[in-house]
């Protein structure tokens, strides 16, 4: 058996999971502004007393590598990095919009179309990547700036739905038939169970040394307006 603590940091939740074989057996989350740093080490440890464990039951950690917040990635990597450091245990690595895809699946098991999921980035602009009802990618994850033409290839062939804190903002522009939107949150460290437990029957690991979350884009430093 396979025990995982997983760790999603990269919008505005932070959740903290353990799982048993590719199904979640404890949560512990909150979506709110700017609490990942004083809160993501108090969530895995409720996580852990909710499934009656330790950290030395763990067999290996798995993180939501990004897009996605810079901060945030940068506290929930860093953390599962020093977790598997401490516990000598193996890092598990699951793109972020794969797992919100998988996540949306999960809820919608007889499915049949496409699922597009986003992150907000800035003004129209966001993090994305269509999957079809197997998680396999139709477009590779991108920066998208989203206009009227955006998707036009998918949607004049597919339903897609769009999924995440990016695509509320895409609705009053996307406004194909086929184009479909839920509000629903599907950034939970429960919906990488499947996926974590794939990579850890696969032996995919990552080096903890060295692994670095994926951005995408470069952190731009921006100033507040002055009030």
């Amino acid at each position: 058996m396979a025990t995982i603590l997983q760790i999603e940091t990269a919008t505005q939740v932070c959740s903290a999971a353990i799982s048993r074989d590719g199904k979640t057996i404890a949560l512990k989350e909150l979506m709110a502004n700017n609490i990942h740093a004083g809160s993501l080490t108090l969530f895995i440890k409720e996580a852990l007393d909710l499934a009656g464990l330790q950290f030395e039951d763990l067999d290996a950690v798995a993180v939501s590598m990004g897009p996605g917040s810079y901060t945030g990635l940068r506290i929930g990597v860093s953390t599962a990095k020093g977790l598997c450091f401490a516990l000598d245990k193996p890092l598990i690595a699951i793109p972020t919009l794969q797992m919100m895809a998988q996540g949306f699946m999960l809820q919608n098991p007889d499915y049949n179309g496409l699922v597009c999921a986003m992150i907000d980035a800035r003004r129209m602009e966001v993090f994305t990547s269509v999957y079809n009802k197997a998680l396999e990618t139709v477009t590779p994850v991108s920066a998208k700036i989203i206009d009227e033409e955006s998707f036009a290839q998918e949607l004049s062939g597919h339903v897609i739905t769009f999924i995440g804190n990016g695509a509320a903002k895409c609705m009053d522009v996307l406004e194909h038939e086929n184009a479909k939107f839920s509000e629903l949150n599907f950034n939970s460290a429960s919906y990488m169970s499947k996926l974590a437990h794939e990579a850890y029957s696969a032996a995919r690991f990552e080096d903890v040394a060295y692994f670095e979350p994926f951005y995408l884009k470069d952190f731009v430093l921006t100033t507040p307006k002055k009030k």
